[in-house]
């Protein structure tokens, strides 16, 4: 049974974390001491209705001011799929953190409340979405019943965002009419939209195609820690060993070591302590090599292709994640996969209008939220691949020198 990793995005109180309590509630993913808790926590509203957001938002400050700050993670199944749900805050400035659910996803619903239709947050976790290469994303538009379950507002809706999907080139968006509250068409069909024609929310995340989230054509092995043991017995051992980024290896294969150049063969291949024939993403594994080559932690150990980038200079978006401006000739650490190397901002090409979807050229910073494209000079050369081609050796992020906290996520072009 194959797992569906997907994010709920949206505005504040758009209602993602009610969908997910009603996806669970209706779906039967429910303990039963769980559901009591809740309905003890809700027992003072005056209507009497369970707030299903609970469900998800666990933190104590979430709780009081009825928000998503960080990401909640949920799990549950059905007959068919397994499922890891993302629950992403929807205020602006916790953004960063629904670029972390994100990330890895293989579809993401972005919530449209059905009165406010679409809006500047709708627009930036759309350009977020697409950056990230998002494979699918539904467009669930909610509160439904607060419109009278209006067509005529749900296809004006539909109208308006794909100017955002011809804009972005987002490709295979489905749209969802919904109530979270009530429950229409999340897991079982409104017999209220009976206009719409299509199937609800969960039987469509039970049968979307899952593309390959991993590619296994170009191999990528980035160099975690070099073995050497300091005993008698392995006093010849050396071994490599990270988890593969990308693609397999097999013993006997011809590798290249970047960013020295330099070409050997596999000669052995452990995974689990045990010696196998090859290994393939996303395992963990040590690699033993033919030759004794100089090799570090950060080194990449990669099959030749023509997809690898090696350089110092270096083209990137950046989704910018802190409260003090990015800035021209400012220095950051740039962390790539085991790699850490000092890089400093060498241009700032455009900043992206959120509104608009246009590029303004020439920015000279990037507040918080906002997206630029930058020229990167890295203090040693850089092995790469474009994030569009391979995500696992496309993606950084650049760490402030002094604090160490982290300030942008990084997608390399």
């Amino acid at each position: 049974m194959d797992i569906l990793r997907f994010l709920t995005a949206g505005s504040v109180d758009d209602g993602k974390s009610t969908l997910i309590g009603r996806l669970l509630y209706d779906s039967k993913n429910i303990l039963a001491d769980q559901l009591e808790a809740i309905e003890r926590s809700t027992k003072n509203k005056e209507n009497g209705e369970v707030d299903l957001a609970l469900l998800t938002d666990g933190l104590r400050a979430e709780r009081e001011q009825g928000i998503t700050i960080d990401v909640a993670y949920k799990y549950f199944s059905t007959p068919r799929r397994k499922f890891i749900i993302a629950d992403a805050p929807g205020h602006i400035q916790y953004t960063r953190n629904m670029i972390t659910g994100a990330s890895n996803a293989d579809l993401i619903i972005i919530l449209v409340d059905a009165r406010n239709g679409i809006i500047e947050q709708t627009k930036r976790h759309s350009i977020i979405a697409s950056l990230l290469n998002v494979p699918n994303v539904v467009v669930a538009v909610n509160k439904m019943d607060l419109v009278h379950y209006s067509e005529d507002r749900f296809t004006e809706i539909v109208s308006e965002y794909h100017k955002i999907t011809e804009a972005l080139s987002l490709k295979g968006v489905k749209f969802i009419p919904i109530s979270a509250k009530d429950g229409d068409n999340v897991v079982d069909k409104s017999d209220k939209m009976t206009w719409y024609s299509g199937e609800p929310l969960l039987e469509y995340l039970e049968t979307v195609e899952l593309g390959k989230s991993i590619n296994y054509e170009y191999s990528r092995f980035p160099v975690q820690l070099v073995l050497r043991p300091q005993v008698d017995e392995f006093h010849d051992y050396r071994g490599y060993a990270g988890k593969v980024a990308s693609g397999i290896f097999r013993v006997n294969d011809k590798v290249k070591i970047y960013p020295s150049n330099i070409e050997t063969t596999i000669k052995e291949i452990e995974v689990g302590n045990q010696q196998v024939e090859e290994c393939f993403a996303p395992q963990s594994a040590v690699i033993h090599l033919e030759d004794d080559i100089d090799i570090s932690r950060g080194d990449l150990i990669a099959k030749k292709d023509d997809l690898l980038k090696v350089g110092q200079d270096i083209e990137a978006l950046i989704c910018w994640m802190d409260e003090k401006p990015l800035t021209l000739g400012t220095r950051y650490l740039l962390q790539h996969n085991s790699k850490t190397v000092v890089t400093m901002v060498k241009e700032i090409r455009y900043r992206l209008d959120v509104n608009t979807l246009e590029k303004e050229p020439n920015p000279s910073k990037a507040e918080l939220n906002e997206i630029v494209e930058v020229l990167l000079k890295t203090s040693v050369p850089l092995s790469y691949d474009a994030y569009q081609n391979i995500r696992e050796n496309g993606s950084a992020i650049l760490i402030d020198e002094t604090s160490f906290v982290t300030v942008g996520a990084v997608l390399f072009k």
